[in-house]
C-alpha cells in the first residue's frame, strides 16, 4: 500500500499547522512576557522616584530607620508577584504546547493504526505476528507514555504547591519581621 501525494500534502500541512500553533504560543508567552517586564520596569521606576524623593525628606535617623522598614514590605510583595506572574505564564505556555503535541501524538497513533491495518489486509499469510508484535509494542508506548503524563502532571501540582507554600511563608516571615 503506498501512499498518495495527497496523503503527503495532507501530512506536510498537518505538521506545518502544528508548528505554526506551537510558535504562535510561544509568541504569546513573549508577548506577555514583555509586557509584564514593561510594567515591572515602570512600577520599579516610579517607586525608585517616589523612595528618592522621601530619602531627601528625611530629617533623623529614625525616620530614615521607618522609611526602610515601611518600603521593604511593598517591595518584596512585588518581587512575589512578579515570580507568580511569570510561573503562571511559563505554566500556560507550557500546558499549551503539551497539549497540542499530545494531539499530535495521538493524530500520529492513529495514522499508525491505520496503516497497520491496511497492511494486515494485504500482507502475506505468517505476518501475522510480526503486526501483532507492531501494534503490542505501540500499545505498550502509549501506556507508558500516559504514565509519564501523568507523573509529571503530579511532580507539576507538587511544585506549584511547594511554591505557593514557599511564597506564603515568605510573605509572613516579612510581614513578621516588620511588625517586630
Amino acid at each position: 500500500m503506498y501512499a498518495s501525494p495527497e496523503q503527503f500534502t495532507a501530512g506536510n500541512k498537518a505538521s506545518l499547522d502544528a508548528l505554526f500553533s506551537i510558535a504562535n504560543a510561544q509568541f504569546i508567552a513573549f508577548e506577555r512576557l514583555s509586557a509584564l517586564n514593561f510594567e515591572t520596569t515602570k512600577a520599579t521606576f516610579e517607586d525608585s522616584v517616589n523612595q528618592a524623593k522621601a530619602l531627601l525628606s528625611v530629617k533623623d535617623a529614625q525616620e530614615l530607620l521607618n522609611l526602610s522598614a515601611a518600603s521593604a514590605q511593598p517591595a518584596l510583595e512585588k518581587v512575589i508577584a512578579y515570580s507568580r506572574n511569570v510561573y503562571e505564564v511559563a505554566t500556560q505556555t507550557q500546558a499549551e504546547v503539551t497539549k497540542l503535541a499530545e494531539t499530535q501524538a495521538a493524530e500520529m497513533n492513529k495514522t499508525v493504526v491505520s496503516l497497520l491495518d491496511k497492511l494486515t489486509k494485504n500482507a502475506p499469510a505468517g505476518s501475522d505476528v510480526a503486526v501483532a508484535a507492531v501494534k503490542s509494542a505501540m500499545a505498550a508506548a502509549n501506556s507508558a507514555y500516559d504514565s509519564f503524563a501523568n507523573v509529571v502532571k503530579q511532580a507539576t501540582d507538587m511544585a506549584e504547591a511547594n511554591v505557593t507554600a514557599a511564597t506564603a511563608t515568605v510573605v509572613k516571615e516579612a510581614g513578621k519581621k516588620k511588625a517586630a
